[in-house]
C-alpha cells in the first residue's frame, strides 16, 4: 500500500460571513507552507470541483464560483471526495453552514473516511443518536471531526477540554459566559451600580450593533448557550476517557435547564421591530433586578454551567460579586470560560477573549484543519 500524501484536499460548503474569511485566511497561506489544496467550494446555489487543479493561493474565487452552472449535489460531492480517499489521499470537508440538512451527513462523510471540520454547532448539540453516528463513523473510518469554533469562536475551548480530559484530569465545573450577544448586555446593564441604561435600551443598542440576531428573541432564549453546554459535556461524558460521570445524558440542547429572559407576554412575537418595542414594557422587572444585586455588591451575568460533580447542566441569570472575573475581566461581547478541575483546584484555568466574530471563527476553523497535517 503506498504512503499516504502529506497533501490535504480541502472542499467547502457555506461561503457566507464565516465561509468567506475561512476561504480568504485559506489562500493567504504561502504556497511553501500551505499543504492545503482546495478543490471544490458549495454555495446555496452553485458548486465547483476540480482537484486536477485546485484553486491556488492569491486567486480571486467568487468570480469562479458565481460563474458555475452545476448546482450542488452532496451525494456527488461524497463520491468525489470519497475516489480521493481510495487513493489513500487525506480529504476533509469544511462545513461552514448552520444547516441542520448539513450536519446530518456528517456521518456518511466520515465513513467514507473523509474528515469533517465545522463551526456548525446543529450536529453536536442537537438529536443524540446523530452525535453518536458521528463518534461511530469517526471511529470506524479513522476519519476526525474537528469542532473548536462551536464554543467560543476561536478561542481554545474545545481543545483545553479535550486535553484535560484526555490527560486524566477530573473535571469538576465548567462556568462561563458564553454568548457574546448575552455579555455585550449585561456588561452595558449591569455594572455593580443600582441604576443605569434600561434593558430594552441596551438590547436595542446591540441589535443596531450587528451583536444580537436579527429578532432578538433568538438571544434571549438561551438556546445558543444551552447548544454550548451541550457540546461541552457530551466532549466529556461521551470521551473515551470517561469511564463515570453524573451529567445527564443530553438528548438535545432542549434537555439543558435554560431560564429564557423572554418575558412570557413577548413569547412568539414574530419580528424583532414589535419584540424591540414592546420590550421597554418590561424594563422595571430588569431594572429591580440589577438593584437587588447591586444592594448585594453583585452584577448580573446570562451564564453557562456543566456542573459535573451535581450532575447537572444549566444556563441562566446569575449574581456574581464585582471583584469576580465575570465582573471585572469582561469587556464588549467578549466570552470568559472558567475551568475547575482537580489539578486547576484552587485558581480555575480561565479563557477569555472575543467569542464571536467571523474573523476569529474561521481562524479557529482553519486551526482544526492543521490539526490533520
Amino acid at each position: 500500500m503506498s504512503a499516504i500524501s502529506p497533501k490535504v484536499y480541502v472542499a467547502v460548503v457555506g461561503v457566507g460571513l464565516v465561509g468567506t474569511d475561512f476561504v480568504n485566511q485559506l489562500l493567504s497561506i504561502p504556497p511553501h507552507a500551505s499543504p492545503f489544496h482546495l478543490i471544490s467550494l458549495t454555495s446555496s446555489t452553485r458548486t465547483i470541483f476540480d482537484a486536477a487543479n485546485p484553486i491556488a493561493p492569491g486567486t480571486s474565487w467568487k468570480p469562479l464560483l458565481a460563474g458555475s452552472s452545476q448546482r450542488p449535489d452532496f451525494k456527488v460531492l461524497t463520491e468525489h471526495l470519497a475516489s480521493l480517499v481510495a487513493q489513500n489521499q487525506k480529504v476533509t470537508l469544511v462545513d461552514n453552514t448552520s444547516s441542520d440538512d448539513v450536519a446530518a451527513l456528517y456521518p456518511s462523510f466520515l465513513e467514507k473516511g473523509i474528515s469533517v471540520i465545522t463551526p456548525n454547532k446543529k450536529a453536536y448539540s442537537g438529536d443524540l443518536s446523530l452525535y453518536k453516528s458521528i463518534l461511530r463513523a469517526s471511529e470506524t473510518s479513522g476519519a476526525r471531526f474537528l469542532n473548536e469554533s462551536t464554543v467560543g469562536a476561536g478561542l481554545p475551548v474545545i481543545s483545553t477540554l479535550k486535553e484535560l480530559v484526555a490527560t486524566g484530569d477530573k473535571v469538576v465545573r465548567i462556568e462561563g459566559v458564553f454568548s457574546g450577544t448575552m455579555s455585550y448586555i449585561f456588561n452595558e446593564f449591569s455594572t455593580g451600580r443600582p441604576d443605569g441604561p434600561s434593558f430594552s435600551s441596551v438590547v436595542s443598542i446591540a441589535r443596531e450593533k450587528g451583536y444580537t440576531e436579527p429578532h432578538p428573541a433568538d438571544d434571549l432564549n438561551g438556546f445558543d448557550v444551552a447548544r454550548k453546554l451541550t457540546i461541552l459535556s457530551r466532549t466529556i461524558s461521551l470521551s473515551p476517557q470517561t469511564t463515570s460521570t453524573s451529567l445527564p445524558s443530553l438528548q438535545s440542547f432542549a434537555s439543558v435547564q435554560t431560564t429564557s429572559l423572554i418575558p412570557a407576554a413577548l413569547e412568539g412575537i414574530p419580528t424583532g421591530d414589535e419584540f424591540i418595542s414592546r420590550l421597554p414594557e418590561f424594563d422595571p422587572h430588569f431594572d429591580q433586578m440589577r438593584a437587588e444585586a447591586s444592594a448585594e455588591g453583585k452584577v448580573l451575568r446570562f451564564v453557562g454551567v456543566v456542573d459535573v460533580a451535581g450532575g447537572q447542566v444549566k444556563a441562566g441569570l446569575e449574581k456574581y460579586p464585582t471583584s469576580h472575573p465575570f465582573a471585572t475581566s469582561l469587556g464588549g461581547s467578549d466570552n470568559i470560560i472558567m475551568f475547575h478541575t482537580e489539578r486547576y483546584g484552587s485558581r480555575p484555568l480561565i479563557v477569555q477573549g472575543a467569542g464571536a466574530g467571523a474573523a476569529v471563527t474561521a481562524m479557529g476553523v482553519l486551526g482544526d484543519l492543521f490539526k490533520l497535517v
